[in-house]
């Protein structure tokens, strides 16, 4: 249950040189990051969102394809045991959350130069004015939940192997690959160093130790980044 190290079964069957992971990951990011600087600006911050995740998800799934994984093989299948299920969770969602009250707590005097949080300023143009507005917020909060569970297969599925595939499949690379990701699923939601890239970047490592932890189940990994989401824009009500 409990392993820093904990190869996937496609690692023990199919050998795949590591370059060729290098090249899948620079192309991934490269389409990724690419795809943010399409928005069409008749459909509102959701639907643009979505449309990236989910051509992202489409490039990952072409490349999986090549290499001979599936999702289920990245940990998108059904947990063993329900009540490991529930304790994972819990430990992320409280780790994720645990993380950035000490980073709130010890911010000053890390002595960093970060831009403060300005993402509640900045949600009305994206979502819309949810203050009181309880039919808006049911209505778009699906989306959110589709939306958190692609971050999840995405960043802790695909891009967590692909990095620790890319570096040879070591507990080193697991490291790295935990590290890696977080900073730039942090980055990819402001695309600056602030308040905001940090406290994301510090739930997208809760949820890479969370993966590598539980035994690369990605359930706990959604239920967790719904929830905190759900509590996020509960805020904005």
């Amino acid at each position: 249950m409990f392993s820093l190290y904990n190869p996937l079964p496609y690692t023990r069957t199919k050998q795949t040189a590591p370059w060729l992971f290098v090249v899948d990951l620079s192309v991934y990011l490269a389409v990724m990051f690419l795809l943010r600087e399409i928005y069409f600006s008749e459909f509102n911050f959701i639907a643009n969102g979505l449309f990236w995740s989910f051509t992202t998800l489409i490039v990952a799934t072409l490349m999986m394809r090549l290499r001979g994984i599936t999702w289920r093989d990245l940990g998108l299948k059904r947990p063993k045991n329900y009540k490991q299920l529930v304790f994972a969770t819990l430990f992320i969602f409280g780790f994720a959350i645990a993380s950035i009250i000490v980073f709130q707590i010890f911010k000053d005097q890390l002595g960093l130069e970060v831009a403060p949080d300005r993402s509640h300023e900045n949600a009305p143009s994206k979502f819309g004015d949810l203050a009181g507005n309880w039919l808006l917020f049911f209505t778009i909060i699906p989306f959110i939940w589709v939306e958190s569970m692609l971050e999840e297969v995405l960043d802790r599925g695909f891009l967590m192997n692909w990095i620790e595939q890319a570096l040879a499949s070591t507990w080193f690379a697991t490291v790295v690959a935990v590290v890696l990701q977080a900073m730039i699923f942090g980055f990819r939601h402001s695309y600056d160093l602030s308040e905001r890239s940090i406290t994301v970047g510090l739930i997208g490592l809760a949820m890479g130790i969370g993966y590598i932890v539980f035994g690369r189940n990605l359930w706990p990994l959604i239920i967790a980044h719904c929830v905190l989401n759900t509590m996020s824009m509960l805020d904005r009500v």
